[in-house]
């Protein structure tokens, strides 16, 4: 900012026949003892300082401040480029020392209501023209400073953010390849928790994506935002994900050992996958494994093929563990009869919508009602379509016998499909987003 003159005037205002800046640098000792005892007193973050740091560093930018605003005072010019830095610099270390913000913007209006208690003291009736060119410069000084600190605290945190995410992303990628992750949690500074509990999740579009006019990337950003918000406000520990706005991966930090995850462990990850879902107002489709650190690379494998799975085989929305599609997950994999139960769908493949019943149809526990409200269709459909696929292979989806072959077909014949689109090699995962903008992840 350009030095300016804010008065328009050739002298400095005094009070009772005193330049006010000058009453100010004599008083400046006993103002610096008045205004670090008010921070202690009114700022209980200063107080916990060190006595050495809250007499030295600081006691140094009180006095700075003072005489600073006597130099305003004197010659009607804010601060130039370098005191301006000298904020800057200041509020950037209470910055790297912890002391909220607030914290500091209050240090720098304390001290002025305290200097402006010591020279007003002075003013007499005849000075009230000085009195409000005093307030008025003060309120620019303050506007001014304000900027500075907010500016330069600002600054500091992004850089640390970022060294932050970018320890944290590397703490990630190592957990992912596999083998001991101690070394990077330790330069993240981080914890390395009994267990992990690896989440693999599809992200359905919140409707606001949907609708015809809107802004669908502002829409996804958002949705994707309030997921990483109450995924770090619901569980302790540092969280660690890579995610975009149809899923990802989600790492969390747990506290029981990976063998004694039990019943009551799923329920309460079952509720923190609904809950996911409320808040960021889409369908959240998770798989869930759980390891200890060293495991977590095998465990993101497992949970993306049984989300896979899970989708593959009309599972809805939330959450679904290895053993809900036992059956389903072992059809799907290599095998001499996997293709052979794939074929018998074979007379389909011209026919989609007869496929998507069957899945749905299996899905839904054989209830053609509850089939025909997912797939918006007349129950009348859905008995039809399931007529015209029993013609076409000779399974009844609604015969028991037919009922466990239909499954496992359904199952093969997602597989074989899924193996003829040469998917990424077993634990691949995208890289983590570049860095620069937090994770978290908003």
């Amino acid at each position: 900012m350009t030095a300016h003159n804010t008065a328009g005037r050739d002298s400095a205002p005094q009070f009772g026949g005193v330049p006010v800046h000058k009453r100010l640098q004599g008083a400046a000792g006993t103002l610096e003892r008045a205004v670090m005892a008010r921070l202690v007193e009114r700022l209980p973050v200063y107080g916990t300082l060190p006595s050495e740091h809250l007499g030295g560093d600081i006691a140094r930018q009180v006095t700075r401040s003072i005489r600073g605003f006597a130099e305003v005072l004197r010659t009607g010019d804010l601060p130039g480029r370098e005191e301006q830095t000298a904020i800057r610099e200041s509020s950037a270390r209470r910055a790297d020392e912890g002391v909220p913000l607030e914290a500091v913007v209050s240090a720098y209006h304390l001290g002025a209501e305290e200097c402006a208690t010591q020279v007003f003291s002075a003013a007499e009736p005849g000075d009230l023209c000085d009195v409000l060119l005093v307030q008025r410069q003060l309120l620019v000084y303050l506007r001014l400073v304000s900027c500075e600190v907010a500016a330069g605290y600002v600054q500091e945190r992004q850089m640390a953010l970022a060294d932050e995410q970018v320890a944290l992303q590397s703490l990630l990628s190592r957990l992912l390849e596999g083998g001991s992750p101690q070394a990077a949690a330790d330069r993240a500074g981080v914890r390395l928790p009994p267990c992990y509990l690896v989440l693999s999740i599809a992200v359905g579009p919140h409707p606001d994506e949907l609708v015809p006019g809107v802004n669908h990337v502002v829409a996804g950003r958002r949705k994707l935002r309030r997921l990483r918000n109450e995924l770090q406000r619901r569980t302790s520990g540092v969280p660690l994900s890579v995610l975009s706005g149809d899923g990802g991966l989600v790492l969390i930090p747990y506290e029981t050992p990976a063998v004694d995850f039990g019943p009551a462990d799923r329920e309460r990850l079952a509720a923190l996958v609904e809950q996911l879902g409320r808040t960021c107002g889409a369908e959240l489709l998770a798989a869930a494994a759980a390891a200890a650190p060293e495991g977590v690379a095998e465990a993101a494998r497992l949970a993306g093929e049984v989300r896979d799975v899970a989708r593959a085989s009309g599972r809805g929305p939330g959450l679904h563990l290895l053993e809900d599609v036992l059956l389903e997950y072992q059809l799907s994999r290599p095998s001499p009869a996997r293709a052979g139960l794939a074929a018998l769908l074979g007379p389909l493949d011209a026919r989609p919508e007869l496929v998507d019943t069957l899945r749905v149809f299996l899905a839904c526990g054989l209830d053609r009602r509850r089939a025909a409200a997912r797939l918006q269709v007349h129950p009348n459909t859905v008995d039809y379509r399931l007529r015209k696929a029993a013609e076409f292979t000779g399974l009844d989806a609604g015969r028991g016998t037919d009922v466990l072959t239909l499954r496992a077909a359904l199952a093969a014949r997602d597989a074989e499909l899924g193996s003829r689109l040469a998917p990424p090699a077993p634990g691949h995962l995208p890289p983590p987003p570049t860095l620069g903008k937090a994770n978290p992840v908003p």
